[in-house]
Protein backbone atom coordinates (compact mmCIF):
# COMPACT_ATOMS: atom_id res chain seq x y z
CA UNK A 1 0.00 0.00 0.00
CA UNK A 2 1.30 3.44 -0.93
CA UNK A 3 1.61 6.29 1.57
CA UNK A 4 -0.55 8.73 -0.38
CA UNK A 5 -1.63 11.86 1.45
CA UNK A 6 -5.17 11.81 2.86
CA UNK A 7 -6.99 15.11 3.40
CA UNK A 8 -9.53 15.06 6.23
CA UNK A 9 -11.92 18.03 6.19
CA UNK A 10 -13.51 18.90 9.54
CA UNK A 11 -15.85 21.85 10.09
CA UNK A 12 -16.59 22.65 13.72
CA UNK A 13 -18.89 24.91 15.70
CA UNK A 14 -19.35 24.88 19.47
CA UNK A 15 -18.08 21.32 20.02
CA UNK A 16 -15.52 22.04 22.76
CA UNK A 17 -16.88 19.17 24.86
CA UNK A 18 -16.00 16.60 22.20
CA UNK A 19 -13.40 17.96 19.80
CA UNK A 20 -10.36 16.80 21.80
CA UNK A 21 -11.58 13.19 21.52
CA UNK A 22 -12.00 13.66 17.79
CA UNK A 23 -8.48 15.07 17.45
CA UNK A 24 -6.97 12.28 19.54
CA UNK A 25 -8.69 9.64 17.41
CA UNK A 26 -7.11 11.20 14.31
CA UNK A 27 -3.61 11.43 15.78
CA UNK A 28 -3.93 7.78 16.88
CA UNK A 29 -4.53 6.50 13.33
CA UNK A 30 -2.41 3.57 12.20
CA UNK A 31 -2.12 5.32 8.83
CA UNK A 32 0.02 8.40 9.38
CA UNK A 33 0.25 10.35 6.10
CA UNK A 34 -2.73 12.65 6.55
CA UNK A 35 -3.60 16.30 6.95
CA UNK A 36 -6.54 17.32 9.14
CA UNK A 37 -8.05 20.60 8.02
CA UNK A 38 -10.20 22.09 10.78
CA UNK A 39 -12.50 25.00 9.86
CA UNK A 40 -13.91 27.17 12.63
CA UNK A 41 -17.48 27.96 11.60
CA UNK A 42 -17.86 30.95 13.95
CA UNK A 43 -17.61 28.84 17.08
CA UNK A 44 -18.46 30.69 20.28
CA UNK A 45 -16.85 28.29 22.76
CA UNK A 46 -13.29 27.10 23.39
CA UNK A 47 -13.16 24.57 20.55
CA UNK A 48 -10.81 26.83 18.54
CA UNK A 49 -8.29 26.89 21.40
CA UNK A 50 -8.40 23.10 21.65
CA UNK A 51 -7.58 22.66 17.96
CA UNK A 52 -4.91 25.35 18.26
CA UNK A 53 -3.25 23.42 21.09
CA UNK A 54 -3.14 20.18 19.09
CA UNK A 55 -1.91 22.01 15.97
CA UNK A 56 0.98 23.50 17.94
CA UNK A 57 2.46 20.03 18.47
CA UNK A 58 1.41 18.32 15.20
CA UNK A 59 1.96 20.10 11.86
CA UNK A 60 -0.48 17.74 10.13
CA UNK A 61 -3.32 19.57 11.93
CA UNK A 62 -4.28 22.82 10.21
CA UNK A 63 -6.69 25.42 11.50
CA UNK A 64 -8.57 28.09 9.52
CA UNK A 65 -11.69 30.21 9.83
CA UNK A 66 -14.74 29.77 7.64
CA UNK A 67 -14.78 32.15 4.67
CA UNK A 68 -18.57 32.29 4.91
CA UNK A 69 -21.26 30.95 7.22
CA UNK A 70 -22.59 27.45 7.73
CA UNK A 71 -21.33 23.95 7.10
CA UNK A 72 -21.44 24.10 3.30
CA UNK A 73 -19.17 27.15 3.19
CA UNK A 74 -16.95 25.56 5.84
CA UNK A 75 -16.55 22.43 3.72
CA UNK A 76 -15.70 24.53 0.66
CA UNK A 77 -13.13 26.46 2.67
CA UNK A 78 -11.56 23.25 3.98
CA UNK A 79 -11.34 21.73 0.52
CA UNK A 80 -9.62 24.85 -0.81
CA UNK A 81 -6.75 24.19 1.63
CA UNK A 82 -6.56 20.44 0.95
CA UNK A 83 -3.92 18.75 -1.20
CA UNK A 84 -4.35 15.00 -0.63
CA UNK A 85 -4.79 12.29 -3.24
CA UNK A 86 -7.71 11.01 -1.19
CA UNK A 87 -10.52 13.08 0.33
CA UNK A 88 -12.54 12.23 3.42
CA UNK A 89 -14.74 14.09 5.87
CA UNK A 90 -15.03 13.93 9.64
CA UNK A 91 -17.36 15.57 12.16
CA UNK A 92 -15.70 17.25 15.13
CA UNK A 93 -17.90 15.49 17.70
CA UNK A 94 -17.25 11.94 16.45
CA UNK A 95 -14.44 9.43 16.90
CA UNK A 96 -12.45 7.52 14.27
CA UNK A 97 -11.61 3.88 14.85
CA UNK A 98 -7.79 3.58 14.83
CA UNK A 99 -7.78 1.62 11.54
CA UNK A 100 -10.18 3.86 9.68
CA UNK A 101 -7.75 5.68 7.37
CA UNK A 102 -5.60 2.59 6.83
CA UNK A 103 -8.61 0.48 5.87
CA UNK A 104 -10.06 3.10 3.54
CA UNK A 105 -6.79 3.79 1.74
CA UNK A 106 -6.24 0.04 1.42
CA UNK A 107 -9.67 -0.32 -0.22
CA UNK A 108 -9.11 2.50 -2.68
CA UNK A 109 -5.66 1.20 -3.58
CA UNK A 110 -7.16 -2.22 -4.19
CA UNK A 111 -10.28 -1.23 -6.17
CA UNK A 112 -9.08 1.91 -7.94
CA UNK A 113 -10.99 4.94 -9.17
CA UNK A 114 -14.74 5.16 -9.54
CA UNK A 115 -15.03 3.46 -6.16
CA UNK A 116 -16.28 4.88 -2.87
CA UNK A 117 -15.09 3.35 0.37
CA UNK A 118 -17.37 3.54 3.40
CA UNK A 119 -17.29 1.98 6.84
CA UNK A 120 -19.66 0.52 9.38
CA UNK A 121 -20.71 2.83 12.20
CA UNK A 122 -21.51 2.57 15.88
CA UNK A 123 -23.75 5.13 17.58
CA UNK A 124 -23.07 6.11 21.17
CA UNK A 125 -24.65 8.52 23.63
CA UNK A 126 -24.02 9.29 27.29
CA UNK A 127 -27.54 8.29 28.33
CA UNK A 128 -28.00 5.48 25.82
CA UNK A 129 -28.88 5.36 22.13
CA UNK A 130 -32.56 5.50 21.20
CA UNK A 131 -34.28 2.62 19.40
CA UNK A 132 -34.56 4.80 16.30
CA UNK A 133 -30.81 5.38 16.06
CA UNK A 134 -30.11 1.72 16.86
CA UNK A 135 -32.36 0.67 13.97
CA UNK A 136 -30.72 3.20 11.65
CA UNK A 137 -27.26 1.90 12.61
CA UNK A 138 -28.31 -1.70 11.97
CA UNK A 139 -29.93 -0.81 8.64
CA UNK A 140 -26.97 1.25 7.43
CA UNK A 141 -24.43 -1.41 8.40
CA UNK A 142 -26.50 -4.13 6.70
CA UNK A 143 -26.13 -2.18 3.44
CA UNK A 144 -22.44 -1.41 3.95
CA UNK A 145 -21.42 -5.02 4.63
CA UNK A 146 -22.40 -5.90 1.04
CA UNK A 147 -21.67 -2.52 -0.57
CA UNK A 148 -25.35 -2.22 -1.52
CA UNK A 149 -25.82 1.25 -0.04
CA UNK A 150 -27.55 2.72 -3.10
CA UNK A 151 -30.21 0.01 -3.10
CA UNK A 152 -32.22 1.95 -0.49
CA UNK A 153 -31.00 5.49 -1.11
CA UNK A 154 -34.52 6.93 -1.20
CA UNK A 155 -35.19 5.82 2.40
CA UNK A 156 -32.47 7.71 4.25
CA UNK A 157 -28.90 8.87 3.68
CA UNK A 158 -27.02 5.65 2.88
CA UNK A 159 -23.51 7.12 3.05
CA UNK A 160 -22.45 8.10 6.60
CA UNK A 161 -21.26 11.69 6.17
CA UNK A 162 -18.24 11.36 8.51
CA UNK A 163 -17.16 7.97 7.12
CA UNK A 164 -16.39 7.90 3.40
CA UNK A 165 -13.30 8.38 1.23
CA UNK A 166 -12.61 8.58 -2.50
CA UNK A 167 -10.02 9.67 -5.04
CA UNK A 168 -9.65 13.43 -5.38
CA UNK A 169 -10.34 13.27 -9.13
CA UNK A 170 -13.59 11.37 -8.55
CA UNK A 171 -14.63 13.78 -5.81
CA UNK A 172 -14.17 16.75 -8.12
CA UNK A 173 -15.81 14.97 -11.06
CA UNK A 174 -19.10 14.67 -9.15
CA UNK A 175 -19.03 18.27 -7.96
CA UNK A 176 -17.32 17.88 -4.58
CA UNK A 177 -18.65 20.34 -2.03
CA UNK A 178 -19.83 22.74 -4.75
CA UNK A 179 -23.51 22.57 -3.92
CA UNK A 180 -25.84 24.82 -1.97
CA UNK A 181 -28.42 22.11 -1.28
CA UNK A 182 -29.25 20.87 2.22
CA UNK A 183 -28.99 18.38 3.77
CA UNK A 184 -25.53 18.51 2.22
CA UNK A 185 -24.48 14.98 3.19
CA UNK A 186 -27.56 13.33 1.68
CA UNK A 187 -27.28 15.45 -1.47
CA UNK A 188 -23.65 14.40 -1.86
CA UNK A 189 -24.67 10.74 -1.48
CA UNK A 190 -27.09 11.21 -4.38
CA UNK A 191 -24.27 12.66 -6.50
CA UNK A 192 -22.09 9.63 -5.69
CA UNK A 193 -25.05 7.49 -6.85
CA UNK A 194 -25.51 9.58 -9.98
CA UNK A 195 -21.80 9.26 -10.82
CA UNK A 196 -22.13 5.47 -10.43
CA UNK A 197 -19.26 5.18 -7.96
CA UNK A 198 -19.29 1.61 -6.64
CA UNK A 199 -19.47 1.25 -2.86
CA UNK A 200 -16.79 -1.08 -1.49
CA UNK A 201 -18.14 -3.63 1.04
CA UNK A 202 -16.85 -3.27 4.59
CA UNK A 203 -17.14 -5.46 7.69
CA UNK A 204 -15.31 -3.12 10.08
CA UNK A 205 -16.65 -0.42 12.40
CA UNK A 206 -14.67 2.64 11.31
CA UNK A 207 -16.67 5.43 12.96
CA UNK A 208 -18.09 5.98 16.42
CA UNK A 209 -20.99 8.34 15.79
CA UNK A 210 -21.95 10.51 18.74
CA UNK A 211 -25.56 11.47 19.38
CA UNK A 212 -26.71 14.24 21.70
CA UNK A 213 -29.69 16.56 21.92
CA UNK A 214 -28.00 19.68 20.49
CA UNK A 215 -26.33 18.00 17.51
CA UNK A 216 -26.87 20.06 14.34
CA UNK A 217 -28.69 17.26 12.51
CA UNK A 218 -31.27 17.25 15.30
CA UNK A 219 -31.81 21.00 15.62
CA UNK A 220 -31.14 22.81 12.32
CA UNK A 221 -34.01 23.62 9.94
CA UNK A 222 -31.98 22.40 6.95
CA UNK A 223 -32.27 18.84 8.26
CA UNK A 224 -36.07 18.85 8.50
CA UNK A 225 -37.91 15.96 6.84
CA UNK A 226 -39.45 18.16 4.13
CA UNK A 227 -35.95 18.98 2.90
CA UNK A 228 -35.33 15.27 2.57
CA UNK A 229 -38.47 14.71 0.48
CA UNK A 230 -37.72 17.59 -1.88
CA UNK A 231 -34.24 16.16 -2.39
CA UNK A 232 -35.50 12.61 -2.92
CA UNK A 233 -38.06 13.67 -5.51
CA UNK A 234 -35.53 15.84 -7.35
CA UNK A 235 -33.11 12.95 -7.81
CA UNK A 236 -35.85 10.39 -8.43
CA UNK A 237 -37.15 12.46 -11.34
CA UNK A 238 -33.64 12.95 -12.69
CA UNK A 239 -32.26 9.43 -12.24
CA UNK A 240 -34.96 6.78 -11.89
CA UNK A 241 -38.33 8.10 -13.06
CA UNK A 242 -39.54 6.63 -16.34
CA UNK A 243 -42.09 9.02 -17.82
CA UNK A 244 -43.27 6.33 -20.24
CA UNK A 245 -44.59 4.28 -17.31
CA UNK A 246 -47.47 5.14 -14.92
CA UNK A 247 -46.37 6.22 -11.46
CA UNK A 248 -48.15 5.16 -8.26
CA UNK A 249 -47.82 6.55 -4.73
CA UNK A 250 -48.49 4.12 -1.89
CA UNK A 251 -49.78 5.72 1.31
CA UNK A 252 -51.88 8.78 2.13
CA UNK A 253 -50.39 9.75 5.48
CA UNK A 254 -48.42 12.94 6.10
CA UNK A 255 -45.45 11.86 3.99
CA UNK A 256 -47.66 10.59 1.19
CA UNK A 257 -49.56 13.87 1.07
CA UNK A 258 -46.34 15.90 1.06
CA UNK A 259 -44.96 13.75 -1.74
CA UNK A 260 -48.19 14.21 -3.72
CA UNK A 261 -47.89 17.99 -3.39
CA UNK A 262 -44.31 17.93 -4.65
CA UNK A 263 -45.21 15.74 -7.64
CA UNK A 264 -48.13 18.02 -8.51
CA UNK A 265 -45.84 21.05 -8.32
CA UNK A 266 -43.47 19.28 -10.72
CA UNK A 267 -46.32 18.34 -13.09
CA UNK A 268 -45.65 14.62 -12.59
CA UNK A 269 -48.87 12.59 -13.06
CA UNK A 270 -49.51 9.74 -10.63
CA UNK A 271 -52.05 7.30 -9.27
CA UNK A 272 -52.63 7.22 -5.52
CA UNK A 273 -52.82 3.84 -3.76
CA UNK A 274 -54.21 3.48 -0.24
CA UNK A 275 -55.34 0.71 2.15
CA UNK A 276 -57.48 2.92 4.39
CA UNK A 277 -61.18 2.16 3.64
CA UNK A 278 -62.14 5.66 4.85
CA UNK A 279 -59.93 7.27 2.20
CA UNK A 280 -60.39 4.92 -0.77
CA UNK A 281 -62.61 6.58 -3.37
CA UNK A 282 -62.10 10.01 -1.82
CA UNK A 283 -60.12 12.86 -3.41
CA UNK A 284 -57.14 14.69 -1.94
CA UNK A 285 -55.65 17.58 -3.94
CA UNK A 286 -58.09 16.55 -6.71
CA UNK A 287 -56.44 13.10 -6.84
CA UNK A 288 -58.63 10.02 -6.37
CA UNK A 289 -57.37 7.36 -3.95
CA UNK A 290 -57.52 3.73 -5.12
CA UNK A 291 -57.22 0.35 -3.43
CA UNK A 292 -53.85 -1.33 -4.04
CA UNK A 293 -55.56 -3.85 -6.37
CA UNK A 294 -55.87 -0.99 -8.85
CA UNK A 295 -52.15 -1.34 -9.52
CA UNK A 296 -52.85 -4.50 -11.56
CA UNK A 297 -54.74 -2.34 -14.07
CA UNK A 298 -51.67 -0.22 -14.78
CA UNK A 299 -49.19 -1.30 -17.43
CA UNK A 300 -45.67 -1.69 -16.01
CA UNK A 301 -46.10 0.86 -13.21
CA UNK A 302 -43.39 2.37 -11.05
CA UNK A 303 -44.26 2.70 -7.37
CA UNK A 304 -43.10 5.04 -4.62
CA UNK A 305 -43.91 3.70 -1.15
CA UNK A 306 -44.39 6.18 1.69
CA UNK A 307 -45.86 3.68 4.17
CA UNK A 308 -43.73 3.78 7.34
CA UNK A 309 -45.06 0.75 9.24
CA UNK A 310 -42.48 -2.04 9.00
CA UNK A 311 -45.10 -4.79 8.90
CA UNK A 312 -46.97 -3.06 6.10
CA UNK A 313 -43.70 -2.51 4.24
CA UNK A 314 -42.95 -6.24 4.40
CA UNK A 315 -46.41 -7.03 2.99
CA UNK A 316 -45.92 -4.51 0.18
CA UNK A 317 -42.50 -5.98 -0.66
CA UNK A 318 -44.03 -9.46 -0.81
CA UNK A 319 -46.73 -8.16 -3.14
CA UNK A 320 -44.10 -6.67 -5.43
CA UNK A 321 -42.28 -10.01 -5.49
CA UNK A 322 -45.43 -11.80 -6.59
CA UNK A 323 -45.62 -9.31 -9.46
CA UNK A 324 -41.94 -9.90 -10.36
CA UNK A 325 -41.19 -6.24 -9.69
CA UNK A 326 -37.59 -5.20 -8.92
CA UNK A 327 -36.35 -2.72 -6.32
CA UNK A 328 -34.85 0.52 -7.70
CA UNK A 329 -36.44 -0.18 -11.10
CA UNK A 330 -40.10 -0.87 -10.43
CA UNK A 331 -40.50 0.27 -6.82
CA UNK A 332 -38.79 2.70 -4.43
CA UNK A 333 -39.24 3.01 -0.68
CA UNK A 334 -39.20 6.65 0.45
CA UNK A 335 -39.37 5.80 4.17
Amino acid sequence: MSQALVSIVIPFKNTELFIAECLTSITNQTYTNWEAIFINDHSEDKAHKTVEKFASTDTRIKLYKNNGNGIIEALKTAYKYSSGRYITRMDSDDIMAPIRLEKMVENLEMYGKKHLTVGQVKYFRADGVSDGFARYEQWLNSLTVDGKNYSEIYKECVIPSPCWMLHREDFEACGGFNSEVYPEDYELAFRFYKANYTCIPCNDILLYWRDYSTRTSRTHKHYAENSFLDLKVHYFIELDYDASRPLAIWGAGHKGKTLAKILIQNNIPFYWICDNPKKIGKHIYDQELYNFDYLSQLKQPQSIVTVANSGAQAEIKNYFKTQNMQAMIDYFFFC
